[in-house]
This record gives C-alpha cells, structure tokens and sequence, in this order.
C-alpha cells in the first residue's frame, strides 16, 4: 500500500515513502517515551505501573490539546524488530501490562510487532476513539484490553475541537468493534484488567450535557463495558479567550 488510508482522516499520504499524513507521522512508529506509568486508572497502573509506550502524532488535533508537544510529531524512530524489544524490556521491569499510547496511526507496523510475541502481560490500547473499524480489526487477537476515548456525541462539537465532524459516528463504530472482540471485562485477583473495554471521557467546559449523553449512549450500548469520568481538563494557550479557558466546575463533574 502507496497512500495510506487507514485512519478515517483518509488522508492518501505516502507515509510508507517518507511522507508525512494528518497525523503528522511517516510510516515507522516514533514514540516519546517508553516507561512505567502510574498516572493511569488504578486497575491499569496498578501498584507496579503500566509499561506504557507513548507514540507520538496524532490524526486529531484537538485544540485543547492535553498532550500537544507529544502530538506535534517527533520522538525516536522504532522499527518493528526495536519495538519488540522495547516491549519486552519494559515486561521485564516488573510492569503490569504493555500499554501503547495513540499509537493508531501506526497501527500496521505495530501489529506486526505484536504478532507472535509472547509478552506474558495484557496489551492495553489506549486511543482517541477515532479509529476505523479496519483498525480495530488488525488488532483482533493481539490487544487484551481497549481504553479508548469517547470524546463527543455532537458532529458540531468535534469540527469546532477537533476539526473532525464525523467523529461520534466513526467513535461509535469503533467502540462497539473493540467491545465485540474482548468482551466483558475480566480482572485478576489484584484488582488488575486483563480484559475488556474502558471507555474514558474528559468532562469538557460547557459540555456536561454532552457527557451526561456519552455515558447514556455508552449505557445503552456497551454492556458491562467500564467507564472512567476524568475531570482533570486543563486549558492551554490555544484556548485563552474561548469558552475553554476555564476547569471545569465540581458542579458539572
């Protein structure tokens, strides 16, 4: 494949040939940092962390952008032998699990990675949510556990924050994919996700109906999926002056 059509942005790019896409990102995976992390739910990071893989790059965009100098590009290249061996190292450190962050842009080279390694550990794919359901099945088998975003329901919030307005459609599909696969959730006796769906939603100023409808519509269905409400919104600069430029209130978490 020439022009890449994975993510929905469906950009054409020729990342393989050393274009760069939406996401600002060739075709290798370049990641920012691979480590232990513990500032994850407590039943991913655990007492041990998370060997959390932070990919850099984005197909989003969002203007209040949480991780903005990771998802401007960057990082150091990992080919798909070095990758493996980064995996298994951080599985050596004791962790709980092999986590990869917004790594979906990358996703072929980092299944082809996860193909026939034996980590010992479960692979948590921590994503925005905006996936294709093409995506979600190269994973099918390799990925235990989904923590994806669910960022908005309404197609007129995610062009205003994230220049996508088919975002809550293309998010439903692939959140309903993820739960096909894993299924309920499973949990070992530490309280740790083996498997299994958690679905997370950042509680946006202004937009606590919005919310309120996420968690319905996950509700309705996902059932038996898990769901962490974050409240930790922070504005940036590219806010200053909007709606955005304030935490939300204990009102509307």
């Amino acid at each position: 494949m020439s022009e890449c059509r994975d993510c929905p942005r469906n950009c054409g790019a020729e990342r393989e040939r050393g274009a760069q896409g939406r996401c600002r990102s060739g075709y290798l995976p370049r990641a920012a940092r691979a480590a232990a992390h513990f500032g994850e739910e407590p039943c991913i990071s655990g007492t041990r962390g998370s060997g959390t893989i932070f990919f850099t790059g984005c197909a989003l965009g969002c203007v209040y952008c949480q991780n903005r100098e990771i998802a401007k590009g960057g990082g150091v290249e990992l080919t798909v032998p070095k990758l493996r061996e980064v995996m298994l190292r951080l599985r050596d450190t004791g962790v709980h699990n092999i986590s990869l962050v917004t790594g979906s842009h990358f996703v072929r080279p980092i299944a082809e990675a996860l193909s026939g390694l034996e980590l010992g550990v479960p692979v948590v794919w921590n994503s925005s949510g905006y996936e294709s359901e093409a995506q979600i099945a190269a994973l099918d088998g390799l990925v235990d556990v989904y923590l994806p975003d669910f960022k908005y329901l309404r197609g007129e919030t995610a062009a205003a924050l994230s220049h996508c307005p088919d975002y809550p459609q293309v998010a439903k599909r692939a959140l309903l994919a993820m739960h096909a696969q894993v299924g309920e959730a499973v949990f070992d006796e530490e309280g740790l996700m083996r498997r299994g769906l958690l679905v997370r939603h950042l509680i946006l100023p202004g937009h606590a109906q919005e919310s309120v409808e996420i968690l319905g519509w996950i509700f309705e269905n996902l059932p038996n999926a898990y769901v962490s409400v974050m409240a930790q919104y922070t504005p940036n600069a590219r806010v200053a002056g909007t709606p955005l430029d304030r935490r939300i209130s204990r009102a509307e978490y």
